[in-house]
């Protein structure tokens, strides 16, 4: 098993209050069943300890190749909610397992079997396949039947093409530790109810709130026309 260490900021831990909720901004306002907060604050106890595995235990400048909308940060969120009118934080949240789940897929499949991170990342990814579980029951068939907005279908469509199928312009270069930076933050963004807390107001869908608690980080890699490098 993977030790746990180097823990770094996630999501905050929640406060079972319902003045908690009346303390968040009205915009905020989302429907997360309860049944979700479980899973998903397991698995924020996992991104907690990212930093070690997703960042110190990799060559420096280390990035592997992911979609261009596997780069899902809360910029992309706020993006997509001027776009779309009205936009239902469930497609948000629907999409969010779609990406990472794939971005997961793609840092497991780089890592050799003895690599020490690799058990860590299975850790993740089994207990993000949990609360993806818990979601897909928590609410009706007919809700993942339902037709997506163009512009949310029209990245579904590019997450689910085959890979020898996508234009060489659409595959980017992140670090994995970028890449679970993303997960976690959006993550406290679309899922905000299993993590507010009587004591604070702030809106964890601000990029401002991301960057908050970091040491000084390396500039991300997203966009670095250049192979991983070798182990």
């Amino acid at each position: 098993e993977y030790q746990l260490g180097s823990y770094i900021q996630s999501c905050p831990p929640s406060v079972p209050s319902l003045a908690g909720l009346f303390l968040m901004a009205p915009v905020l306002m989302a429907s997360t069943p309860a049944s979700m907060c479980t899973p998903l604050k397991t698995l924020n106890d996992s991104l907690s300890h990212r930093r070690r595995y997703m960042k110190h235990n990799f060559p420096i400048n280390y990035a592997i190749r992911v979609h261009h909308e596997e780069i899902f940060k809360l910029s992309n969120i706020s993006k997509m909610k001027l776009k779309v009118e009205g936009l239902d934080e469930l497609v948000l949240q629907r999409l969010w397992f779609q990406v990472n789940q794939g971005v997961l897929k793609k840092i497991i499949r780089v890592l050799p079997e003895r690599h020490p991170s690799r058990p860590y990342t299975a850790e993740l990814e089994r207990r993000f396949r949990d609360a993806e579980g818990v979601f897909v029951q928590s609410h009706p068939a007919e809700v993942f039947q339902q037709e997506l907005p163009e512009t949310i279908q029209d990245i579904w469509d590019q997450l689910t093409e085959e890979p020898d199928r996508v234009p060489e312009s659409s595959w980017r270069f992140a670090s994995p530790k970028s890449l679970v930076d993303n997960l976690c933050h959006t993550m406290c963004c679309l899922f905000w109810e299993c993590f507010s807390s009587t004591e604070s107001s702030q809106d964890y869908c601000e990029v401002s709130h991301s960057k908050k608690g970091r040491k000084t980080q390396s500039p991300e890699l997203e966009t670095a026309p250049t192979e991983p490098a070798e182990w």
